[in-house]
């Protein structure tokens, strides 16, 4: 990001958390009617990007109720002077906000700002056995001579491959893939007769060399 985008972007979030405070402190004003209450309106923004944090926690300690920003980081609600408010977000740090008691007029617009906050969680241990006796069992029945290796062998053998694919269910891909190969061999055979591999000299020359060296036999 170029320095003049990023003093654009500043800019712009800075006039648009205005614009919200100014618009709605017009209509704030109306619905207070007692000198004694504050119509408090502002926006919680992240300190690091000046984001808006929508669905920010905004808890009057002192009256024990509390409201919840919205998409814009906009709050708006009746307090006291002396009030403390409490602004929590999930991986930010919670701070307060104690209302002035020397506030001259019933409406009052803040920009609030948090701080990200670094929570280490508690260490977790995955065992692949739900308990210990499922450990002990597994634990004698193992068989220490069939390593990683020899299991990867006969898993990815072709006798194993032939039997899952052949019980393996053709989704979407595998037809849209196999009519676009027989798609492409028609386009690769157009104007002559289709391939043949029961002519192919190297394809039976292959044959002839597992038949000599014992590849076709079962075990």
């Amino acid at each position: 990001m170029t320095q003049p985008f990023a003093t654009f972007r500043f800019r712009y979030r800075i006039a648009f958390i205005f614009c919200i405070i100014a618009c709605t402190s017009l209509t704030s004003t109306a619905q207070v009617e007692d000198s004694s209450l504050i119509q408090m309106s502002g926006v919680v923004i992240a300190e690091s990007s000046l984001d808006p944090m929508p669905f920010t926690t905004v808890f009057d300690i002192s009256a024990r109720r509390g409201i919840i920003t919205d998409y814009y980081g906009y709050f708006s609600m009746v307090v006291v002077p002396g009030d403390t408010l409490l602004f929590s977000f999930y991986g930010y740090k919670t701070s307060s906000f104690i209302v002035p008691d020397s506030l001259t007029d019933n409406v009052y617009n803040i920009i609030h700002l948090m701080m990200e906050d670094t929570m280490n969680l508690p260490e977790v241990s995955v065992y692949p056995w739900p308990s210990k006796e499922n450990f002990a069992r597994a634990f004698v029945e193992m068989d220490p001579y069939d390593d990683a290796l020899r299991r990867a062998q006969r898993e990815l053998s072709g006798e194993n491959l032939a039997f899952y694919a052949a019980r393996l269910q053709t989704d979407a891909s595998a037809s849209y893939g196999n009519a676009m190969n027989q798609r492409n061999t028609k386009v690769y055979t157009t104007g002559q007769l289709p391939v043949n591999n029961l002519f192919n000299p190297y394809a039976w020359a292959k044959l002839v060399q597992d038949w000599k060296a014992g590849n076709l036999k079962r075990e």
